[in-house]
């Protein structure tokens, strides 16, 4: 009787005999980019069939007592089924993704093709202030990376097929496929050759063409220009490109602050509690940071400010012009305490639309303020390059940026505008921060993989891969005489000095002792712990080998040994042993 899964080995050794790993590839990624497509298209649904639903007992326009309500509903339930169902964190859908790529798995979960979609509609649906795109592109990286899995592809072509997943997400959600493969390469860091660039179009472009298919080829947003670029207005712009790095700035290390408030709060309940205090009160006085804001974005291109404030306790009639600007700055604020709060208290979101929703709000406030000092400029254009800027610096994106808000608008004429803010306020942001929100959690742990070769293969080397443990350890009360005899059966001229508990107290290298070792009147005279001495530094387990090697350098070490956070002794590292592993490992990176 034949296996019950013999079809498919039939079907994995006919592809393998009949067509090649790089032809099979292109017609990979034209799948991907169809179910990212369909997915992408599922998660917009479900988000606008919440909101309709909801908006049978709340009035979206105006102060309502159920602000406090739905939020704070979304997210337990989101958190719920979370916890309970997918029984797994899907939070940072990117840098899960950056991870899966710096470690050479490139394997995402299969639950993740649903898990995300379902936990952010919830959240963002009941109102969480937070974006969709984060939890597709994770969906898609799912999507790519499991359909790889299926047809036993080699991890070369997996992680291939990963970034083709997040790039047709992207592309799927906003109609833009320029900006999906740009989007692999500089967020998640893919080299850009010609084996990987065609798969990543044929991937996008398949994407965008379903979305325009299932939801129309209308803009993202509606954006009419109605100033074309001026050259006289290059001085405000490049303002307002700095402008927009010191807010993503902000964003940045104010999201990161405020996660870690939720972070170090060990009772589920309690992030709850206070997220969704958090959120509803904000929601409840600042109508605009509900839900993903992209109405509010809508506004502000059209040239409608005023009207951002309905709803609010700000609306005052004919005068809330007085008003207008220091509503926009407030909700600017604390739209970073609104997003970090429903991903904190337990919701699933990204910051795809809060990068964007605060860069529109900067410049538009900024072009407004201009204007009333008496500068002529054109309040949407500033808002429309202020979301390049914004998502330029918070992603570390430029070129993503650019790419992605001239195919959201069709204001492909304002290139120069998006092309200067974005520019700037990436220069400006990556002088205090060298990563992207999504890879520093990465980098500061050593896991971050990046174009840089030397880093990127420092980074895959495990101290597991190069620690010597063959080193004869000693006693600090053993004479002369027994390390003389120690020292007769090593093959190592260095030997590492062990209390009773393992924890390392110094070494003892052959050099320092070889003058008296041969001198028997003295074996009973010295003891161990008067002939060792304090190694140069000592390495830590979970130190990262970029680290190690800069700790060799700074001292000249050739040999150091290893400890755990106990400070207990557990080998040796040398420099020549990482390089001919870092030889091996460049050699295999090279040929990927």
């Amino acid at each position: 009787m034949k296996a019950p899964n013999d079809w498919y080995l039939k079907m994995i050794g006919w592809r393998e005999r009949n067509i090649k790993e790089k032809n099979f590839v292109l017609v990979l990624a034209l799948l991907v980019g169809f179910f990212t497509a369909l997915a992408a298209f599922a998660l917009k649904s479900a988000i606008d069939l919440i909101h309709e639903l909801l908006k049978k007992g709340i009035d979206i326009n105006g102060a309502n007592i159920l602000y406090l309500i739905y939020p704070s509903v979304g997210i337990l339930i989101a958190s719920l089924f979370v916890r309970y169902v997918v029984k797994d964190d899907i939070s940072h859908g990117v840098t899960k993704i950056l991870y899966a790529i710096s470690q050479r798995k490139n394997r995402i979960k299969p639950h993740n093709i649903w898990s995300s979609l379902a936990a952010s509609s919830i959240t963002i649906g009941f109102g969480g202030s937070v974006g969709a795109e984060a939890p597709m592109v994770l969906t898609g990286s799912a999507i790519g990376s499991n359909l790889g899995s299926f047809f036993k592809v080699n991890q070369k072509t997996m992680q291939l097929l990963l970034g083709c997943g997040a790039a047709g997400a992207l592309a799927g959600i906003f109609k833009a496929p320029i900006a999906g493969v740009f989007f692999t390469l500089e967020v998640l860091m893919l080299d850009m050759t010609m084996a990987s660039l065609i798969p990543l179009t044929i991937c996008s472009v398949t994407a965008t063409s379903v979305a325009y298919f299932l939801m129309g080829d209308a803009p993202f947003f509606n954006f009419a220009i109605t100033e074309p670029f001026s050259i006289t207005r290059i001085p405000a712009i490049i303002l307002l490109g700095l402008v927009c790095g010191f807010v993503s700035l902000y964003f940045t290390r104010g999201m990161n602050w405020i996660e870690d408030i939720f972070r170090k709060l060990n009772m589920p309940y309690k992030k709850l509690i206070l997220g969704g205090i958090i959120l509803s009160l904000l929601i409840f006085l600042f109508p605009s940071l509900y839900g993903e804001g992209y109405d509010t974005i809508n506004l502000l291109l059209g040239g409608n400010g005023k009207e951002v404030m309905d709803g609010s306790i700000f609306y005052t009639g004919a005068s809330r012009e007085e008003f207008l600007i220091l509503y926009l700055v407030l909700v600017l604020l604390f739209k970073i305490f609104a997003s970090a709060a429903t991903n904190g208290a337990g919701g699933t979101g990204g910051i795809f639309a809060p990068s964007l929703f605060m860069g529109c709000l900067t410049g538009f406030l900024l072009g407004h303020v201009l204007n009333l000092l008496g500068f002529n400029v054109p309040e949407a254009n500033f808002a429309l390059a202020g979301m390049a800027g914004v998502m330029a610096g918070v992603m570390h994106s430029p070129l993503t940026a650019i790419f992605l808000i001239a195919e959201l608008t069709g204001g492909y004429s304002l290139f120069m505008n998006l092309m200067i803010t974005a520019t700037i306020s990436y220069l400006t942001i990556i002088m205090f921060e060298p990563h992207s929100l999504y890879a520093m959690r990465l980098a500061k742990r050593g896991e971050l993989l990046t174009h840089h070769k030397d880093k990127a293969v420092l980074t895959l080397l495990k101290m597991e891969s190069v620690i010597e443990t063959d080193l004869k350890t000693v006693s600090p009360d053993m004479m002369l005489g027994e390390l003389v005899k120690v020292v007769s059966q090593s093959r190592r001229n260095i030997f590492p000095v062990v209390d009773k508990n393992g924890k390392l107290l110094g070494i003892v290298l052959l050099d320092e002792i070889r003058n008296i070792m041969f001198r028997s009147e003295l074996y009973q005279r010295f003891r161990v712990r008067k002939l060792m001495i304090s190694p140069p530094a000592k390495v830590n387990i979970e130190m990262p080998m970029e680290k190690v090697m800069d700790l060799f350098e700074s001292t000249n070490a050739w040999n150091l040994p290893v400890i755990d956070e106990n400070e207990k002794y557990l080998g040796f590292v040398s420099k020549s042993k990482i390089f001919n592993s870092y030889r091996n490992v460049l050699v295999h990176f090279s040929d990927e």
